[in-house]
């Protein structure tokens, strides 16, 4: 009967271990898919950024060349926003003095209409 236990038990061991080399393998499988999506993510991101530096080498695009390249496109989004920003208040104060003149011109052509 021990015999039988143990046997029972080693085959429920070797079942475990099958199981868990069949989920390591996929692990693995997962793990180098995942790499590929990387390395494609980054040239895709190197090539919407700068088209002419992607691929340009031949040499593999690092993580370190996509970071500086999305830092530098958020700095000049920030850039264009500020001055977007600029340009809405230039124009807001451009459009304050115009009605002002135009007010002004009004009650300069009444009082002229009321000398008349």
């Amino acid at each position: 009967q021990a015999e039988e236990e143990l046997k029972a038990a080693w085959s429920q061991q070797e079942g475990q271990l099958q199981e868990m080399e069949r989920r390591e393998r996929l692990l693995r499988s997962d793990l180098q898919q995942a790499g590929q999506q990387l390395e494609s993510f980054k040239t895709q991101v190197m090539q919407v950024c700068s088209p002419s530096a992607a691929g340009s080498t031949g040499e593999p695009v690092t993580e370190q060349q996509v970071i500086e390249k999305v830092r530098q496109i958020s700095d000049e989004n920030q850039k264009s926003h500020e001055r977007e920003k600029n340009l809405q208040e230039e124009l807001s104060s451009r459009l304050a003095k115009e009605r002002e003149v135009s007010g002004n011109i009004e009650v300069f052509k009444n009082s002229l209409k009321k000398l008349q």
